[in-house]
């Protein structure tokens, strides 16, 4: 029992150790464009005519379980438009239905292997963290050639709800549409990209993680509920 324990302890360690977190990639600019279901197809033909794939791992499925305090302190500052965001995960590839280990007696991981690892970044959370969601998505991944600069496509985003909190239970609930993500040192697109235009898109601060919760906390069959704000999707 013991060394099962240290075993998961040991795999939860290393799992954390790929933990995003904001102040690590305070340098990079991430831009994001939220794309409608009807455009989907046209987007991903329109990167892979100006792009070159990823030579590593061009597509695959990408599972993240997102951490929040108790009032959902991060979701709260997203949805306020604040810049200022700890985004705290973990983050794991393929089909596995959890990461390796990960399910200790805590539930999810000990309190304090998510402490030590967020304080080994300089992140000290004035408040309890806890799991609210788990988040899956097909991620197609490029690079562009003209400035190396990382591209990727995010489709079939789906949730459920880990935390019981007021809303739905409802598990894999799949928000329609994409979301393209280019990551680079410059909000300027480079001249091959700047084509996204075509698909009437604009550059927006999109949120996964809060475009999920608010869709778990509207109610069933409710106009918008899953089209991202201010967005008219069909």
């Amino acid at each position: 029992m013991a060394l099962h324990l240290l075993n998961a302890l040991d795999n939860a360690t290393r799992m954390l150790n790929a933990l995003d977190h904001a102040t690590r990639t305070a340098q990079r600019i991430e831009l994001k464009f939220y794309i409608t279901p009807k455009h989907v197809g046209i987007a991903l033909g329109l990167l892979r005519q100006v792009c070159r794939p990823d030579g590593e791992y061009p597509t695959g499925l990408v599972n993240s379980l997102y951490f929040d305090t108790f009032d959902l302190d991060e979701h709260q500052k997203s949805l306020s438009g604040d810049l200022c965001k700890d985004k705290v995960r973990i983050r794991w590839y393929g089909d596995n239905g959890s990461p390796d280990g990960a399910r200790t007696i805590y539930g999810i991981v000990p309190r304090a292997v998510l402490s030590n690892t967020l304080s080994s970044f300089g992140h000290f959370p004035s408040k309890l963290l806890y799991p609210v969601i788990k988040i899956t998505y097909w991620r197609y991944r490029f690079t562009e050639p003209l400035t190396g600069q990382r591209v990727a496509l995010d489709c079939r985003i789906r949730s459920t709800m880990v935390r019981p909190r007021p809303g739905n239970g409802e598990k894999e609930l799949e928000l329609p549409g994409a979301v393209i993500e280019i990551k680079g040192t410059s909000i300027e697109l480079p001249a091959t990209l700047k084509r996204i235009g075509m698909l009437d898109v604009d550059w927006s601060r999109f949120s996964k993680y809060s475009a999920c919760i608010d869709a778990h906390d509207e109610r069933p069959g409710s106009i918008g509920r899953l089209s991202p704000s201010g967005r008219v999707i069909w």
